[in-house]
């Protein structure tokens, strides 16, 4: 029997990649880096409890 692969399954090396990155870089950016739908990331990102920056959020917001 051949083995199934499992599609929305973070590998450990990606969530570690995750969540260096998701405090401070845009959800598309990540997404691009990790092959992945940003919806993908930011539902594995709400799971961990990970948030953007106060920082990030003030620049992403100051910019517009």
């Amino acid at each position: 029997m051949a083995k199934k692969l499992i599609t929305g399954v973070f590998s450990k090396e990606e969530t570690k990649t995750l969540k260096k990155m998701f405090p401070n870089t845009k959800t598309k950016d990540i997404a691009k880096k990790l092959s992945r739908n940003p919806k993908s990331i930011q539902a594995r990102a709400s799971k961990l409890g990970l948030k953007k920056s106060a920082k990030y959020l003030k620049k992403m917001y100051s910019s517009k």
